[in-house]
């Protein structure tokens, strides 16, 4: 497996509607592995793959498996969800306010208003139909990656960013992607 670099606003894809997947070959696996690999060693909970430079509808989700996290999420910490042309087909009605940050634009966070509770409709790593149906923290950060895939930063919708103070660094309420 290969660490990807994460590119940042600068980069035009990032700002591009993503590709549809359509191909589930070992070109795709192997990018699929890549980004899981990168996104644990960035730390991160998300990663989408324009942020790799690749153009393609589909991300990886990993909520962290440490005994906080655990104590938390139960059976979801540590799961890997892999969404590929995801598609939120429901969604609350309760919206909820939250910090989040990026692993392209390092050293900032900003607040976000994002739907409590989502559906998504998407196709797993081999091209599989899957439902996902996500609240919390976890449906934050499939919205923050689906996102991506529309060419969307968290910034565009931020009611206020702001740059990593020393306090933001250890509240587990920040979602660092």
């Amino acid at each position: 497996m290969t660490l990807l670099d994460i590119i940042h606003p600068d980069n035009p894809i990032l700002r591009k509607k993503a590709k549809r997947v359509t191909t589930f070959d070992k070109k795709f696996q192997a990018l699929v592995d890549d980004m899981v690999e990168t996104m644990i060693e960035a730390p991160g909970v998300g990663l989408a793959a324009p942020q790799v430079a690749v153009s393609q509808r589909m991300a990886v989700i990993r909520l962290q498996d440490d005994e906080k996290s655990k104590e938390e999420f139960g059976d979801l910490a540590g799961k890997l969800y892999v969404v590929v042309n995801p598609e939120i087909v429901k969604t609350s009605k309760e919206m909820v306010e939250g910090v989040e940050g990026c692993l392209s634009i390092p050293g900032y966070l900003g607040t976000v208003d994002r739907f409590e509770k989502i559906t998504i409709d998407s196709l797993d790593r081999y091209g599989k139909p899957q439902r996902i149906k996500a609240e919390g923290w976890l449906a934050r950060v499939f919205q923050h990656e689906i996102d991506h895939l529309d060419g969307k930063l968290y910034i565009d919708i931020a009611k206020e960013v702001w740059e990593v103070r020393p306090e933001d660094q250890d509240d587990e309420n920040v979602v660092a992607e």
